[in-house]
Protein backbone atom coordinates (compact mmCIF):
# COMPACT_ATOMS: atom_id res chain seq x y z
CA UNK A 1 0.00 0.00 0.00
CA UNK A 2 2.89 2.35 -0.68
CA UNK A 3 1.96 5.62 -2.39
CA UNK A 4 2.80 5.96 -6.04
CA UNK A 5 5.89 7.95 -6.88
CA UNK A 6 5.05 11.53 -7.73
CA UNK A 7 5.12 12.42 -11.41
CA UNK A 8 5.85 16.03 -10.56
CA UNK A 9 9.42 16.93 -11.44
CA UNK A 10 11.39 19.50 -9.42
CA UNK A 11 12.65 22.58 -11.21
CA UNK A 12 16.28 22.59 -12.37
CA UNK A 13 18.10 25.89 -12.09
CA UNK A 14 19.66 27.38 -15.23
CA UNK A 15 23.35 26.66 -15.66
CA UNK A 16 25.50 28.91 -13.52
CA UNK A 17 22.68 29.87 -11.13
CA UNK A 18 23.61 29.41 -7.48
CA UNK A 19 20.76 28.24 -5.22
CA UNK A 20 19.89 29.60 -1.82
CA UNK A 21 21.30 33.11 -2.07
CA UNK A 22 19.95 35.24 0.81
CA UNK A 23 16.26 35.88 0.17
CA UNK A 24 13.42 37.82 1.74
CA UNK A 25 10.59 35.32 2.19
CA UNK A 26 7.12 36.48 3.18
CA UNK A 27 4.66 33.87 4.43
CA UNK A 28 0.89 34.25 4.10
CA UNK A 29 -1.22 32.42 6.67
CA UNK A 30 -4.70 33.29 7.93
CA UNK A 31 -3.74 31.91 11.35
CA UNK A 32 -0.84 32.81 13.61
CA UNK A 33 -1.14 30.70 16.78
CA UNK A 34 1.27 27.73 16.42
CA UNK A 35 -0.72 25.69 18.94
CA UNK A 36 -3.81 25.31 16.78
CA UNK A 37 -2.67 23.91 13.45
CA UNK A 38 0.04 21.86 11.80
CA UNK A 39 0.49 24.25 8.87
CA UNK A 40 1.17 27.07 11.32
CA UNK A 41 3.67 25.12 13.40
CA UNK A 42 5.70 23.97 10.44
CA UNK A 43 5.63 27.48 8.93
CA UNK A 44 7.32 28.87 12.04
CA UNK A 45 9.76 25.96 12.10
CA UNK A 46 10.68 26.50 8.45
CA UNK A 47 11.04 30.24 9.08
CA UNK A 48 13.45 29.54 11.93
CA UNK A 49 15.47 27.19 9.70
CA UNK A 50 15.53 29.78 6.91
CA UNK A 51 16.82 32.50 9.24
CA UNK A 52 19.52 30.11 10.48
CA UNK A 53 20.61 29.79 6.84
CA UNK A 54 20.85 33.55 6.37
CA UNK A 55 17.46 34.39 4.86
CA UNK A 56 14.94 36.97 6.14
CA UNK A 57 11.35 36.05 6.98
CA UNK A 58 8.08 37.83 7.65
CA UNK A 59 4.62 36.42 8.36
CA UNK A 60 1.48 38.28 7.26
CA UNK A 61 -1.62 37.00 9.01
CA UNK A 62 -5.05 38.05 10.24
CA UNK A 63 -6.85 38.44 13.54
CA UNK A 64 -10.52 38.86 14.40
CA UNK A 65 -9.60 41.04 17.39
CA UNK A 66 -9.04 44.65 16.45
CA UNK A 67 -6.74 45.24 19.43
CA UNK A 68 -4.33 42.57 18.08
CA UNK A 69 -3.78 44.31 14.74
CA UNK A 70 -0.21 45.44 14.20
CA UNK A 71 3.32 44.09 14.45
CA UNK A 72 4.43 41.46 16.96
CA UNK A 73 6.90 38.59 17.28
CA UNK A 74 5.98 34.90 17.59
CA UNK A 75 8.62 32.20 17.95
CA UNK A 76 11.31 34.65 16.90
CA UNK A 77 9.51 35.61 13.69
CA UNK A 78 8.21 39.09 12.85
CA UNK A 79 4.43 39.02 12.40
CA UNK A 80 2.13 41.59 10.78
CA UNK A 81 -1.47 41.01 11.87
CA UNK A 82 -4.34 42.53 9.90
CA UNK A 83 -7.84 42.81 11.31
CA UNK A 84 -10.54 40.82 9.51
CA UNK A 85 -13.95 39.88 10.85
CA UNK A 86 -17.08 39.05 8.86
CA UNK A 87 -20.00 36.56 8.94
CA UNK A 88 -18.78 33.10 7.93
CA UNK A 89 -21.66 32.68 5.47
CA UNK A 90 -19.89 35.13 3.13
CA UNK A 91 -16.59 33.22 3.07
CA UNK A 92 -16.94 32.03 -0.52
CA UNK A 93 -17.09 35.68 -1.62
CA UNK A 94 -14.52 37.13 0.77
CA UNK A 95 -12.03 34.34 0.06
CA UNK A 96 -11.64 35.61 -3.49
CA UNK A 97 -10.92 39.23 -2.57
CA UNK A 98 -11.04 40.57 0.97
CA UNK A 99 -10.54 44.14 -0.21
CA UNK A 100 -9.79 45.84 3.10
CA UNK A 101 -7.20 43.22 4.01
CA UNK A 102 -5.66 43.07 0.54
CA UNK A 103 -5.03 46.82 0.44
CA UNK A 104 -2.94 46.45 3.63
CA UNK A 105 -1.15 43.39 2.23
CA UNK A 106 -0.27 45.45 -0.86
CA UNK A 107 1.35 48.15 1.30
CA UNK A 108 3.37 45.49 3.17
CA UNK A 109 4.64 44.13 -0.14
CA UNK A 110 5.65 47.63 -1.22
CA UNK A 111 7.43 48.30 2.05
CA UNK A 112 9.13 44.94 2.68
CA UNK A 113 9.85 44.01 -0.97
CA UNK A 114 9.86 40.19 -0.68
CA UNK A 115 11.72 38.04 -3.17
CA UNK A 116 9.23 35.24 -2.53
CA UNK A 117 5.68 35.14 -1.20
CA UNK A 118 4.84 31.69 0.16
CA UNK A 119 1.14 31.11 0.77
CA UNK A 120 -0.01 28.51 3.29
CA UNK A 121 -3.62 29.27 4.31
CA UNK A 122 -5.52 32.16 2.72
CA UNK A 123 -9.05 30.80 2.21
CA UNK A 124 -10.73 32.70 5.03
CA UNK A 125 -9.17 36.15 5.32
CA UNK A 126 -6.08 37.00 3.27
CA UNK A 127 -7.89 35.79 0.13
CA UNK A 128 -6.60 34.79 -3.28
CA UNK A 129 -6.28 38.44 -4.30
CA UNK A 130 -3.20 38.60 -2.05
CA UNK A 131 -1.50 36.27 -4.57
CA UNK A 132 -2.36 38.62 -7.41
CA UNK A 133 -0.82 41.51 -5.50
CA UNK A 134 2.32 39.46 -4.85
CA UNK A 135 2.71 38.83 -8.57
CA UNK A 136 2.21 42.53 -9.31
CA UNK A 137 4.87 43.35 -6.71
CA UNK A 138 7.37 41.25 -8.67
CA UNK A 139 7.75 38.46 -6.12
CA UNK A 140 7.99 34.80 -6.95
CA UNK A 141 4.78 33.20 -5.68
CA UNK A 142 4.69 29.71 -4.14
CA UNK A 143 1.37 28.25 -3.03
CA UNK A 144 1.28 25.26 -0.68
CA UNK A 145 -2.03 23.41 -0.50
CA UNK A 146 -2.59 21.91 2.94
CA UNK A 147 -6.23 21.06 2.26
CA UNK A 148 -8.82 20.71 -0.49
CA UNK A 149 -10.22 24.22 -0.31
CA UNK A 150 -8.90 25.29 -3.69
CA UNK A 151 -11.94 23.39 -5.01
CA UNK A 152 -13.99 22.42 -1.93
CA UNK A 153 -15.70 24.66 0.61
CA UNK A 154 -14.87 22.44 3.59
CA UNK A 155 -13.28 19.11 4.54
CA UNK A 156 -13.76 16.87 1.51
CA UNK A 157 -15.99 13.92 2.43
CA UNK A 158 -18.14 13.27 -0.64
CA UNK A 159 -15.50 11.51 -2.74
CA UNK A 160 -15.69 7.85 -1.69
CA UNK A 161 -19.13 7.02 -3.08
CA UNK A 162 -20.48 5.51 0.13
CA UNK A 163 -21.28 1.87 0.77
CA UNK A 164 -22.58 1.48 -2.79
CA UNK A 165 -19.00 1.92 -4.02
CA UNK A 166 -17.37 0.20 -1.04
CA UNK A 167 -16.07 3.61 0.09
CA UNK A 168 -13.34 3.45 -2.57
CA UNK A 169 -14.57 5.61 -5.46
CA UNK A 170 -12.06 8.52 -5.17
CA UNK A 171 -14.20 10.93 -7.20
CA UNK A 172 -12.40 14.21 -6.52
CA UNK A 173 -13.78 16.55 -9.15
CA UNK A 174 -16.10 19.22 -7.74
CA UNK A 175 -19.46 19.76 -9.42
CA UNK A 176 -22.36 22.06 -8.69
CA UNK A 177 -24.67 19.06 -8.32
CA UNK A 178 -22.66 18.00 -5.26
CA UNK A 179 -21.70 21.44 -3.94
CA UNK A 180 -25.10 23.17 -3.96
CA UNK A 181 -26.88 20.57 -1.76
CA UNK A 182 -23.89 20.69 0.59
CA UNK A 183 -23.43 24.47 0.79
CA UNK A 184 -26.91 25.72 -0.12
CA UNK A 185 -26.92 29.54 0.19
CA UNK A 186 -23.17 29.61 0.84
CA UNK A 187 -22.51 28.26 -2.64
CA UNK A 188 -20.95 30.86 -4.94
CA UNK A 189 -21.20 30.25 -8.68
CA UNK A 190 -17.85 30.75 -10.35
CA UNK A 191 -15.80 30.47 -7.15
CA UNK A 192 -13.63 27.61 -8.35
CA UNK A 193 -13.13 29.13 -11.79
CA UNK A 194 -11.87 32.35 -10.20
CA UNK A 195 -9.46 30.42 -8.00
CA UNK A 196 -8.15 28.47 -11.01
CA UNK A 197 -7.57 31.74 -12.85
CA UNK A 198 -5.55 33.25 -10.01
CA UNK A 199 -3.53 30.06 -9.53
CA UNK A 200 -2.69 29.86 -13.24
CA UNK A 201 -1.93 33.55 -13.77
CA UNK A 202 -0.30 34.64 -10.52
CA UNK A 203 1.38 31.59 -8.95
CA UNK A 204 4.66 30.26 -10.29
CA UNK A 205 4.88 27.10 -8.17
CA UNK A 206 2.12 25.02 -6.57
CA UNK A 207 3.12 22.43 -3.96
CA UNK A 208 1.00 19.94 -2.05
CA UNK A 209 1.63 18.05 1.19
CA UNK A 210 0.86 14.65 -0.35
CA UNK A 211 0.69 13.08 -3.80
CA UNK A 212 -2.96 12.16 -3.26
CA UNK A 213 -3.87 15.78 -2.53
CA UNK A 214 -2.06 16.67 -5.75
CA UNK A 215 -4.23 14.21 -7.67
CA UNK A 216 -7.37 15.73 -6.16
CA UNK A 217 -6.33 19.29 -7.00
CA UNK A 218 -5.22 18.40 -10.52
CA UNK A 219 -8.60 16.69 -11.07
CA UNK A 220 -10.05 20.17 -10.56
CA UNK A 221 -7.95 21.90 -13.18
CA UNK A 222 -5.05 23.28 -11.11
CA UNK A 223 -1.52 22.32 -12.07
CA UNK A 224 0.63 20.96 -9.25
CA UNK A 225 4.40 21.16 -9.55
CA UNK A 226 5.67 19.22 -6.58
CA UNK A 227 4.85 17.29 -3.43
CA UNK A 228 6.60 18.57 -0.31
CA UNK A 229 5.53 16.44 2.64
CA UNK A 230 4.84 17.97 6.01
CA UNK A 231 7.58 17.66 8.61
CA UNK A 232 8.23 18.09 12.30
CA UNK A 233 11.01 19.53 14.39
CA UNK A 234 12.26 16.88 16.79
CA UNK A 235 12.00 17.58 20.49
CA UNK A 236 15.15 18.79 22.23
CA UNK A 237 14.00 17.07 25.42
CA UNK A 238 11.80 14.01 25.75
CA UNK A 239 9.79 13.39 28.95
CA UNK A 240 11.32 11.11 31.56
CA UNK A 241 9.80 7.78 32.50
CA UNK A 242 8.87 9.30 35.86
CA UNK A 243 6.97 12.11 34.14
CA UNK A 244 5.11 9.65 31.91
CA UNK A 245 4.25 7.49 34.92
CA UNK A 246 2.88 10.55 36.72
CA UNK A 247 0.79 11.43 33.64
CA UNK A 248 -0.66 7.91 33.57
CA UNK A 249 -1.54 8.09 37.25
CA UNK A 250 -3.15 11.50 36.76
CA UNK A 251 -5.50 10.21 34.07
CA UNK A 252 -6.11 6.72 35.41
CA UNK A 253 -4.06 4.95 32.74
CA UNK A 254 -1.76 2.93 34.98
CA UNK A 255 -1.83 -0.74 33.92
CA UNK A 256 -4.08 0.06 30.92
CA UNK A 257 -3.61 -0.41 27.19
CA UNK A 258 -4.10 2.98 25.59
CA UNK A 259 -5.27 4.00 22.13
CA UNK A 260 -5.07 7.73 21.43
CA UNK A 261 -6.80 10.14 19.10
CA UNK A 262 -5.36 13.62 18.72
CA UNK A 263 -5.92 16.83 16.84
CA UNK A 264 -9.16 18.66 16.22
CA UNK A 265 -12.17 16.70 17.45
CA UNK A 266 -14.76 16.55 14.68
CA UNK A 267 -17.20 14.01 13.31
CA UNK A 268 -15.15 13.90 10.08
CA UNK A 269 -12.09 12.83 12.06
CA UNK A 270 -13.83 9.50 12.66
CA UNK A 271 -14.55 9.78 16.35
CA UNK A 272 -17.89 7.96 15.91
CA UNK A 273 -16.12 5.13 14.10
CA UNK A 274 -13.50 4.96 16.84
CA UNK A 275 -16.22 4.47 19.46
CA UNK A 276 -17.50 1.53 17.42
CA UNK A 277 -13.98 0.12 17.24
CA UNK A 278 -13.60 0.42 21.00
CA UNK A 279 -16.78 -1.63 21.42
CA UNK A 280 -15.20 -4.35 19.26
CA UNK A 281 -11.77 -4.22 20.89
CA UNK A 282 -12.94 -4.26 24.49
CA UNK A 283 -14.04 -7.88 24.08
CA UNK A 284 -10.40 -8.95 23.70
CA UNK A 285 -8.79 -6.15 25.70
CA UNK A 286 -10.94 -5.34 28.76
CA UNK A 287 -8.21 -3.05 30.11
CA UNK A 288 -8.39 -0.79 27.03
CA UNK A 289 -8.72 2.99 27.23
CA UNK A 290 -9.19 5.68 24.58
CA UNK A 291 -7.22 8.84 25.27
CA UNK A 292 -8.94 11.77 23.53
CA UNK A 293 -6.44 14.62 23.29
CA UNK A 294 -8.50 17.71 22.60
CA UNK A 295 -10.70 20.31 24.19
CA UNK A 296 -12.94 18.61 26.74
CA UNK A 297 -15.80 21.00 25.97
CA UNK A 298 -15.75 19.74 22.36
CA UNK A 299 -15.65 16.09 23.45
CA UNK A 300 -18.76 16.65 25.59
CA UNK A 301 -20.73 16.98 22.35
CA UNK A 302 -19.66 13.44 21.40
CA UNK A 303 -20.09 11.89 24.86
CA UNK A 304 -23.73 10.80 24.20
CA UNK A 305 -22.55 8.78 21.19
CA UNK A 306 -19.90 7.08 23.35
CA UNK A 307 -22.64 6.12 25.80
CA UNK A 308 -24.82 4.75 23.01
CA UNK A 309 -21.96 2.47 21.96
CA UNK A 310 -21.37 1.45 25.56
CA UNK A 311 -17.79 2.72 25.71
CA UNK A 312 -18.14 6.01 27.59
CA UNK A 313 -16.35 4.59 30.66
CA UNK A 314 -13.39 3.66 28.42
CA UNK A 315 -12.89 7.21 27.11
CA UNK A 316 -10.40 9.47 28.89
CA UNK A 317 -10.71 13.08 27.67
CA UNK A 318 -7.60 15.04 28.62
CA UNK A 319 -8.69 18.53 27.68
CA UNK A 320 -6.28 20.76 25.77
CA UNK A 321 -2.69 19.58 26.16
CA UNK A 322 0.49 21.43 25.34
CA UNK A 323 4.12 21.52 26.38
CA UNK A 324 5.39 18.63 28.47
CA UNK A 325 1.85 17.35 29.15
CA UNK A 326 1.38 16.70 25.43
CA UNK A 327 4.74 14.94 25.21
CA UNK A 328 3.84 12.77 28.19
CA UNK A 329 0.56 11.84 26.50
CA UNK A 330 2.43 10.52 23.47
CA UNK A 331 4.79 8.66 25.78
CA UNK A 332 1.86 7.05 27.62
CA UNK A 333 0.02 5.51 24.66
CA UNK A 334 0.32 2.14 22.95
CA UNK A 335 -1.22 2.93 19.55
CA UNK A 336 -2.12 6.19 17.79
CA UNK A 337 -5.31 6.00 15.69
CA UNK A 338 -6.25 8.32 12.84
CA UNK A 339 -9.61 7.07 11.51
CA UNK A 340 -10.66 10.17 9.52
CA UNK A 341 -13.66 9.62 7.25
CA UNK A 342 -12.85 12.75 5.24
CA UNK A 343 -9.96 13.31 2.85
CA UNK A 344 -7.08 13.59 5.32
CA UNK A 345 -4.37 15.45 3.43
CA UNK A 346 -1.39 14.10 5.40
CA UNK A 347 -1.84 13.55 9.14
CA UNK A 348 0.72 15.42 11.25
CA UNK A 349 -0.35 13.59 14.42
CA UNK A 350 1.13 10.44 12.90
CA UNK A 351 4.58 12.02 12.72
CA UNK A 352 4.30 13.24 16.29
CA UNK A 353 3.47 9.72 17.49
CA UNK A 354 6.29 8.26 15.39
CA UNK A 355 8.77 10.47 17.23
CA UNK A 356 7.84 8.51 20.37
CA UNK A 357 8.24 5.18 18.54
CA UNK A 358 4.50 4.50 18.67
CA UNK A 359 2.81 2.44 15.94
CA UNK A 360 0.12 4.29 14.00
CA UNK A 361 -3.07 3.07 12.33
CA UNK A 362 -4.43 5.60 9.86
CA UNK A 363 -7.22 6.12 7.39
CA UNK A 364 -6.85 5.02 3.79
CA UNK A 365 -8.44 8.30 2.69
CA UNK A 366 -6.14 11.00 1.35
CA UNK A 367 -2.41 11.28 1.96
CA UNK A 368 -2.05 9.35 5.23
CA UNK A 369 -0.70 6.22 3.46
CA UNK A 370 2.22 8.40 2.34
CA UNK A 371 3.06 9.33 5.93
CA UNK A 372 2.51 5.79 7.27
CA UNK A 373 3.63 2.98 4.97
CA UNK A 374 1.43 -0.03 5.61
CA UNK A 375 3.36 -2.92 7.12
CA UNK A 376 6.58 -0.93 7.46
CA UNK A 377 6.00 1.51 10.29
CA UNK A 378 2.26 1.33 10.80
CA UNK A 379 -1.00 0.21 9.25
CA UNK A 380 -3.60 1.66 6.89
CA UNK A 381 -7.29 0.75 6.80
CA UNK A 382 -10.65 2.08 5.69
CA UNK A 383 -12.35 3.52 8.82
CA UNK A 384 -15.81 2.57 7.54
CA UNK A 385 -14.75 -1.08 7.80
CA UNK A 386 -14.90 -1.22 11.57
CA UNK A 387 -13.73 -4.82 11.98
CA UNK A 388 -10.76 -4.35 9.63
CA UNK A 389 -9.58 -1.14 11.26
CA UNK A 390 -10.07 -2.66 14.72
CA UNK A 391 -7.97 -5.68 13.74
CA UNK A 392 -5.09 -3.42 12.62
CA UNK A 393 -5.11 -1.84 16.09
CA UNK A 394 -5.44 -5.23 17.81
CA UNK A 395 -2.36 -6.58 16.02
CA UNK A 396 -0.21 -4.01 17.80
CA UNK A 397 -1.92 -4.51 21.16
CA UNK A 398 -1.38 -8.28 20.98
CA UNK A 399 2.24 -8.22 19.88
CA UNK A 400 4.58 -5.89 21.82
CA UNK A 401 7.52 -6.98 19.67
CA UNK A 402 5.71 -6.02 16.45
CA UNK A 403 4.62 -2.76 18.04
CA UNK A 404 8.18 -1.92 19.12
CA UNK A 405 9.62 -2.77 15.70
CA UNK A 406 7.09 -0.63 13.87
CA UNK A 407 7.70 2.19 16.32
CA UNK A 408 11.46 2.09 15.72
CA UNK A 409 10.94 2.00 11.96
CA UNK A 410 8.67 5.03 12.14
CA UNK A 411 11.11 6.98 14.30
CA UNK A 412 13.89 6.33 11.78
CA UNK A 413 11.80 7.88 8.99
CA UNK A 414 11.59 11.27 10.67
CA UNK A 415 15.18 12.32 10.08
CA UNK A 416 15.28 10.76 6.61
CA UNK A 417 11.95 11.84 5.12
CA UNK A 418 10.07 14.18 7.43
CA UNK A 419 12.60 16.61 8.92
CA UNK A 420 12.26 20.40 8.84
CA UNK A 421 15.74 20.64 7.30
CA UNK A 422 14.74 18.35 4.41
CA UNK A 423 11.45 20.20 3.90
CA UNK A 424 13.30 23.53 3.85
CA UNK A 425 15.75 22.21 1.25
CA UNK A 426 12.83 21.39 -1.04
CA UNK A 427 11.08 24.71 -0.49
CA UNK A 428 14.30 26.60 -1.23
CA UNK A 429 14.37 24.85 -4.60
CA UNK A 430 10.77 25.97 -5.15
CA UNK A 431 11.62 29.56 -4.18
CA UNK A 432 14.50 29.61 -6.66
CA UNK A 433 12.21 28.15 -9.32
CA UNK A 434 9.56 30.82 -8.69
CA UNK A 435 12.11 33.63 -8.86
CA UNK A 436 13.55 32.20 -12.06
CA UNK A 437 10.07 32.02 -13.61
CA UNK A 438 9.36 35.66 -12.69
CA UNK A 439 12.67 36.78 -14.21
CA UNK A 440 12.13 34.67 -17.31
CA UNK A 441 15.28 32.61 -16.75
Amino acid sequence: MKPKNSLRIPHSLPSGEQPSKPMRILFLNDLHDPRIGSSIRLMYQEARELRARGHETLVVTCTNKREEEGTTTIEGCEIRRIYSNYPARFRAWVSINNRGVVSKVRRIYQEWKPDVVHSHLIHANLSYASLTEARKAGAGVVFTAHDSQTFCYQKLDCFHGGEEHNWEKKEYKAHWSKCIPCQRFRYRPGRNALIRKVMSRDVQRVTVVSDELGRAIEANGIRVHRTVNNAIELQERMPTSEEITAFKERFGLTGKRVIAMGGRLHVLKGIEQLFQMMAVLREEFPDLRLLVMGRESVYEGFAPRAREHGVDELVVPTGWLEGNDLLCAYGAIDVMAGPSICFETFGMVSLEAMEFEKPVVVTSFGGCPEAVHHGEWGSVANPYRIDEFSERIAEFLRDPELSARMGRNGRAQLSERFSIAHMTDLFLEEYEAAIAAVRGL
